[in-house]
């Protein structure tokens, strides 16, 4: 069975998360290939098939410690976050070759009456797309994602690439990402800070400001729901935080709070991969500005990662060009590197344009931004399982 054929058979989950998500998406079907049924299959064959819960020891061990290209979000613990967190449908596929797992294509369904229908390689991740060593196999995996599209009857199938794959598809100019190297000393790290930049954060540390890595995620919730409310932009649920946690635990996720004289003012939900950390959810309060808060929260989080003395890279994570956290990364001497994300149309007619820099959302962002937090965290969900 094809994973076209498995997407038809698996019932849809349009509009809200239900109250037991788990009752009505059900886990990946379990595959169909010659092997699995015992009929002769000739060694070398490229098999592709749809992702299996018995598959993800294989499937984290070919991401983590077999494909230099694939990246925290390739792991397969997110199949089981975007099921149980959003409630959407997943379609992970896997490549193999002689009984070895050589390429991996996550990918999940989102169904929206307000947003429309789409495939996505990875909803609420920044990157996404194929992850192989063999460029047919990258090939090979792309064209079934196109078979499942087609067959999903979505308006179009989005790979969030690294790198170029796909040169003939439409293709976004809108997100950065900034990487690069740290040093394994605090010193070397704050010099390699602008000047101005680098005293914000010393202006944080006379403020008396504290961080520490408590997993409190009562305390970042309340930052970060405030922190995107004057932005304008819908809060996903606190379910969601702790489901990352639950499927992730401590070794690649933890959060960090920042504190002035006992109150939480900033946190940050931080991911771990191989030699990297990524500062991926984080948010301070309205008092956080004044007390420079964020500058101290980031620094205090790579001041972390080198005490850990495993971590090499901070990943600041996607920006939009010239938005204000485009600036503030820049700001900390982080160069900028394009993302590629690549659209294959289904049946939509052109690249889809949720930003919010989309000037039919204006004054929807603008009334959000009124909103009481309160009204904002419980309306927020319902929308933003559609936005990730």
């Amino acid at each position: 069975m094809s994973a076209a054929e498995v997407a038809q058979t698996q019932p849809s989950t349009d509009g809200a998360v239900p109250a037991s998500v788990e009752e009505v998406v059900p886990a990946p079907a379990e595959h169909d290939s010659a092997a699995a049924k015992g009929r002769p299959q000739a060694a070398g064959d490229l098999v592709i098939r749809p992702y299996a819960p018995s598959d993800a020891p294989a499937w984290d061990r070919f991401v983590e410690e077999q494909c230099a290209e694939a990246t925290f979000f390739h792991l397969s613990g997110w199949e089981r976050v975007l099921r149980e967190a959003f409630g959407h449908r997943c379609h992970y596929l896997l490549a193999e070759q002689d009984q070895q797992i050589v390429g991996v294509l996550p990918l999940a369904e989102v169904k929206s009456a307000l947003f429309g229908h789409s495939l996505i390689s990875t909803p609420f991740c920044v990157y996404g797309g194929v992850a192989s060593n063999d460029e047919s196999v990258r090939e090979a995996l792309t064209q079934e994602a196109c078979t499942l599209a087609e067959a999903l009857k979505v308006e179009y199938l989005e790979l969030r690439n690294l790198h170029p794959r796909n040169p003939d598809w439409p293709r976004k100019d809108l997100y950065v990402t900034f990487r690069r190297e740290i040093a394994q000393d605090d010193e070397a790290n704050l010099k390699a800070i602008p000047r101005k930049q680098r005293a914000m954060v010393r202006k944080g540390i006379k403020a008396g400001l504290e961080a520490s890595v408590d997993n409190d995620l009562q305390a970042l919730y309340a930052c970060y729901s405030e922190s995107v409310r004057n932005l304008g932009t819908p809060v996903f649920s606190a379910r969601y935080l702790h489901t990352l946690r639950e499927v992730f635990g401590d070794e690649r996720c933890r959060s960090m709070t920042v504190r002035h004289q006992g109150e939480a003012v900033a946190g940050v939900m931080n991911f771990y991969f191989r030699d990297e950390v990524l500062p991926y959810y984080g948010g301070g309060k309205a008092s956080a500005r004044g007390l420079y808060a964020n500058d101290f929260m980031y620094w205090s989080v790579m001041c972390d990662a080198v005490r850990s003395g495993s971590i090499n890279v901070f990943d600041y994570g996607r920006s939009k060009k010239e938005t204000g956290s485009y600036r503030f990364k820049r700001h900390w001497g982080f160069e900028e590197q394009a993302l590629h994300y690549e659209y294959y149309l289904v049946r939509a007619r052109e690249m889809p344009n949720l930003s919010p820099t989309n000037p039919k959302y204006q004054l929807f962002i603008s009334a959000w931004k009124r909103l009481p937090n309160a009204i904002a965290t419980r309306l927020g969900p319902l929308l933003a399982r559609s936005l990730g």
